[in-house]
């Protein structure tokens, strides 16, 4: 109960925030909305901005929006000229593959890496995967992406250059190793955001395992150094990883805008993007407010993986 209660706090502050940063916003999305349908005189401007509600105050422009939404009406996008929420839907299964295939590479390859890293501190595999990681982390997603693109889409051609299915297909007809086709690239590319900080940090709490006293006692007993890994290196490392590889959720949600843009993934980063542009602020906020809801449920999963894998964070719980 107390959980549910601060989801809903967050949700709302998140709202408050977000309005109050677009009311104040130098854009008028009146005006954008013109550039798009030529121009108007000022009767016409007059009534569009009455039909938004932009000539009212901004505190009752924020109650009618979340009078609104309390009964599970997002708006129309100004862009698409669509409800908010259908968009999300649409748009979310997109992002939702691709953000599942990015997170689950980059934590099972991070966990493995840096599990072999700390298992091996100071020799070759480990300085060689850890300079790997440290260039990784430094290079943005956007010129990654690009090189991707350029050498095994344009130069090579084993992908696609973009888009999530065939163009000039139905949607009816793709098959599923057709979308696993377009989703190969933007996904590894965005795997490497969250891949060397949750390696960088398995190594180094493993190194702090097998530096503890326990380990010592356990190699006095005879315990060979994959037993020492199994029985007490993996269980006191995998709890960390879970934490960082679930606060990921965050980022991978924020790379995902650039990884969709670089390769024309239509989801819901190419969405935001092209609302900001557009200054579709349906939109903007419902993503908003959607995506911080994505990354409370990613965070509440951890918890409860937490009393799975350690039955003693149960106890700790009650």
């Amino acid at each position: 109960m107390i959980h549910i209660i601060r989801v809903i706090s967050l949700l709302f502050a998140v709202s408050v925030i977000s309005f109050a940063l677009m009311s104040a916003s130098p854009v008028d999305p009146v005006q954008q909305y013109i550039m798009g349908i030529g121009p108007v005189s000022e009767e016409q401007r007059s009534e569009i901005e009455a039909y938004w509600g932009i000539d009212k105050p901004p505190v009752e422009r924020y109650f009618n929006w979340l009078s609104a939404l309390l009964h599970g009406d997002f708006g129309t996008s100004l862009l698409y000229r669509r409800p908010v929420i259908e968009i999300i839907a649409e748009r979310f299964q997109n992002s939702l593959a691709l953000m599942m295939c990015a997170w689950v590479f980059s934590g099972v390859i991070g966990f493995s890496l840096g599990c072999v890293m700390g298992m091996n501190r100071n020799k070759w595999p480990d300085k060689m995967i850890s300079k790997l990681c440290y260039l990784l982390s430094s290079v943005p997603t956007f010129w990654l992406g690009l090189i991707f693109l350029m050498v095994f889409a344009v130069m090579l051609g084993w992908f696609p250059v973009g888009f999530s299915t065939p163009i000039g297909m139905r949607s009816s007809e793709v098959t599923i190793w057709q979308r696993l086709h377009h989703l190969v690239l933007p996904a590894f590319t965005l795997s490497l955001m969250s891949f060397s900080n949750i390696a960088l940090h398995t190594r180094q709490k493993m190194i702090d395992v097998m530096n503890s006293e326990y380990i010592l006692f356990a190699r006095a007993r005879g315990e060979s150094r994959w037993t020492l890994f199994c029985r007490h290196g993996l269980r006191n490392t995998i709890l960390p990883a879970i934490t960082l590889q679930f606060a990921s959720f965050a980022e991978l949600f924020g790379g995902s805008v650039l990884a969709e843009n670089v390769f024309s993934y239509p989801g819901l980063g190419s969405a935001v993007s092209a609302a900001g542009l557009h200054s579709d602020v349906p939109l903007l906020l419902g993503i908003t407010l959607f995506s911080t809801l994505f990354v409370c449920v990613g965070n509440t999963i951890a918890n409860l993986l937490y009393g799975v894998i350690d039955p003693k964070m149960r106890e700790v719980g009650r």
